[in-house]
Order: structure tokens, then C-alpha cells, then sequence
């Protein structure tokens, strides 16, 4: 989760309030930004390793594939491999 988006208490136009609810207790929340952001051709690993402890991981997966998130490791998967998800359907 590259940045720390707060729910709202209403609906809006992404979906339910709850939608984001996941990132309350997210691990990437407590680590920022940068780390789940590596520069072009960094590694990975390490943001990977985080997303594997967190509660939080297939929420933030469903909801990065549901918004098309271009950039970042989100729920445990870099640009690439969601991208390689998206086309499978897996």
C-alpha cells in the first residue's frame, strides 16, 4: 500500500467506506511509502516479506487489481506480476 488513504464513513464513487478498512492494521502503514516504491530495477524481496506477514495482503491485492494500481508492490506482488495476474485471470 503506497500511500495511506482513510476511509470515509460513506460510500463513494470507488465503493463502500469499508473498502479501505484493511489499511487500519496494514504492516506497509507502519513501514511508509518509499519501501513498497523501490527505484526501477531494486529489488523487491523486502517489501514482499512484509506483505507475506500482513493480515491485510489479499484485501490489498483485491483491491490494487480492482483499481488497476500501475505502480508499487501491493499484496505481495510487483507491477509485473499482477500485471501477468490480470492477463492469466488466476
Amino acid at each position: 500500500m503506497p500511500t495511506n488513504i482513510t476511509a470515509s464513513t460513506t460510500d463513494t464513487a470507488c465503493g463502500p467506506a469499508n473498502e479501505l478498512s484493511w489499511q487500519e492494521n496494514a504492516l506497509c502503514a507502519q513501514t511508509g511509502p518509499d519501501f513498497f516504491f523501490p527505484a526501477p530495477g531494486s529489488s523487491t524481496r523486502d517489501a514482499k516479506r512484509v506483505c507475506g506477514a500482513c493480515e491485510g495482503r489479499e484485501a490489498c491485492l483485491a483491491y490494487a487489481l480492482t483499481h488497476d494500481e500501475r505502480f508499487g508492490v501491493w499484496g505481495g506482488l510487483s507491477e509485473k506480476e499482477r500485471s501477468r495476474l490480470r492477463r492469466t485471470g488466476r
